[in-house]
Formats: structure tokens, C-alpha cells, sequence
């Protein structure tokens, strides 16, 4: 670790804010270019993993341990903040995934009411194409997300975030529906 750097981390354990400001002035936006690698081009993302891993440094500046260089330290950080948000999005999105297939499984609609087929096709119209065009894979042709991929010419990591973004929205569009379908399937069983 450089002079400098050991002149820095003495000074953010001790609470300097100037210190700290330097050092965010400093790294900001080449970490948050870094982020950027991580989330398939959501700068919004990337700049709140940045701002998380900053909130992190503050938090814990007193136990602050740099072992080889401050510049190492900070890249290591953002980097463990984006693999900590991946696994929580796809944790959350199984979870999704898993309470849809207990609700189908719960309540069988019929395939020829209208209602229920106009309310799907409305949520689905309300998805971006290619999220829409990656559910419709997924959903109605059964393809795999490797398949998906192929086919579209992007990754696996685009795919799997097309569809979690349009199993948040379709929730969020039928909720009404799906709130009603589990009201009458616990009626029905009591």
C-alpha cells in the first residue's frame, strides 16, 4: 500500500469527511463504469451498487483493513456488492417463479375464459417487446434460457433479467386477478 493510501485509509478510520469526499470524488465514476459491467447496462444500477459500497466504507471506516492498495480495495467492494445483488434477484425471482407455479398448481382457469384471456393478453401488451418477446419464449414455446439466448442474439443474463421484469410486471398487473383466484381456492377448500 502507498503512502498515500495508508495517509487515507488513517483518515477515513478516524472520520475525516473530507477525506472521504476526496476519495468519492476520486473513484465515483470509474467504479460505477466497473458496476456498469454487471448490470446489462442499467447505469441506475451501477451507480447504486457504487453508492452502497461507499455507504459500506463510511459505516464500517473504523474496521476499515486495506491489505494491498486502496484502488484494489474499493473495485473488490463494488465488485462484492454486484454478486451480493445478483444472487438476491435471482433468490427473489425463484421465489416469484415458485409461488406462480404453487398458484397454477392451486387453481386450474379455464383456457376458454375470455375474461381471463383478455386480462393476460392486456398485462402481457403492457411488457417492453423484447421483454414480452423473451417471456413469450419462455412461457408459451417452453424454451430454455440458454435457447432464448440463442435465438435473440443476447445473454443469459439479459434473458433471466427480461424475465424477472416481466414476472414483476404481470404480477403486478393481475394481482387483482391472482388475489381473487387464491380468495376462492381457499373458500373452496375450507
Amino acid at each position: 500500500m502507498t503512502t498515500e493510501d495508508q495517509k487515507q485509509a488513517q483518515a477515513l478510520r478516524h472520520g475525516d469527511e473530507r477525506a472521504f469526499d476526496e476519495l468519492f470524488r476520486a473513484w465515483y465514476t470509474p467504479l460505477v463504469r466497473y458496476a456498469h459491467t454487471f448490470t446489462d447496462g442499467d447505469l441506475d444500477e451501477a451507480e447504486d451498487l457504487v453508492q452502497e459500497s461507499f455507504a459500506k466504507i463510511w459505516t464500517q471506516r473504523t474496521t476499515l483493513d486495506f491489505q494491498h492498495s486502496l484502488k484494489a480495495y474499493l473495485y473488490r467492494m463494488v465488485h462484492n456488492q454486484a454478486l451480493n445483488r445478483l444472487r438476491a434477484q435471482r433468490i427473489h425471482e425463484r421465489f416469484a417463479n415458485h409461488q406462480l407455479r404453487q398458484m397454477a398448481n392451486e387453481y386450474e382457469a379455464p383456457k376458454d375464459d375470455p375474461e381471463l384471456q383478455k386480462r393476460v393478453q392486456d398485462a402481457l401488451n403492457t411488457l417492453p417487446a423484447q421483454c414480452r418477446e423473451v417471456f413469450s419464449l419462455s412461457r408459451f414455446e417452453a424454451l430454455k434460457y440458454r435457447e432464448i439466448a440463442e435465438q435473440l442474439g443476447i445473454s443469459i443474463k439479459t434473458v433471466e433479467t427480461h424475465m424477472g421484469k416481466a414476472l414483476r410486471i404481470l404480477r403486478m398487473e393481475l394481482a387483482e386477478y391472482l388475489t381473487l383466484i387464491l380468495l376462492l381456492t381457499r373458500l373452496t377448500n375450507l
